[in-house]
């Protein structure tokens, strides 16, 4: 075997002790990322939040390291939990669709969003991107003896890897075609009446969202 077929091999074992969050916690964009650095030695075997004791052991011994607690600096580890919409809330500004990394919420621009529950890794990286605070972790109850972790199942782990896996490509596809249709039309800016425009179509969003809201409470007062 070659030198890189075994770094390969060696880099697909710590991936799959990864329970593919893809959450960014451990300070790389994605799990693949972080079994890549900790298989160059660039990053420790303890920088993993949501795999916390079961994930560190695991590279521990495959690594023929000593374990060691988890690193605070990446984190704690938290009970599972996954995003929820509140769709009375939601403008449809697509943000969080944006950065899902396993695509699981559905919408379309300008109209309500929602989370497919069963694929919602718990990541929580749709939570800062929204500009009216419509997202919310729910903690939900853990997977029983499905697999090496208490909180994921190994079906889950590769469903999101694969989900990840065919995100990334797709949106390279999209790069690239969109490389392929500006080197064949000169671009054109954004005329400020558009931005404008833009800009407005938010903010009525919000006012609109803050009117519902505070409906609400005088109901509820």
């Amino acid at each position: 075997m070659s030198e890189h077929a075994a770094q390969h091999a060696v880099v697909e074992k710590i991936d799959a002790w990864l329970p593919q969050t893809q959450c960014t916690q451990c300070g790389y964009p994605r799990c693949r990322a972080y079994a890549e650095a900790v298989a160059e030695g660039k990053a420790d075997i303890n920088q993993c939040p949501p795999g916390n004791e079961v994930t560190i052991q695991a590279l521990a011994t495959l690594l023929h390291t000593p374990p060691k607690p988890l690193d605070p600096r990446f984190g704690v580890h938290k009970p599972r939990a996954i995003a929820v919409i509140d769709e009375n809330v939601c403008i449809g500004c697509r943000k969080c669709l944006d950065v899902c990394p396993v695509d699981a919420i559905l919408g379309a621009r300008k109209h309500m969003h929602t989370v497919i529950a069963q694929e919602c890794t718990g990541c929580a990286l749709c939570l800062p991107p929204c500009p009216v605070d419509c997202i919310a972790m729910v903690p939900v109850a853990p997977v029983p003896n499905a697999g090496p972790w208490p909180d994921y199942a190994r079906a889950e782990t590769d469903r999101w890897r694969t989900r990840n896996e065919k995100r990334l490509w797709r949106l390279a596809q999209r790069k690239q075609a969109r490389r392929a249709s500006t080197s064949k039309v000169v671009p054109t800016a954004l005329l400020p009446s558009d931005a404008n425009k833009i800009r407005a179509e938010i903010y009525a969003a919000v006012e609109r969202v803050r009117a519902k809201k505070s409906q609400r409470n005088e109901k509820g007062s």
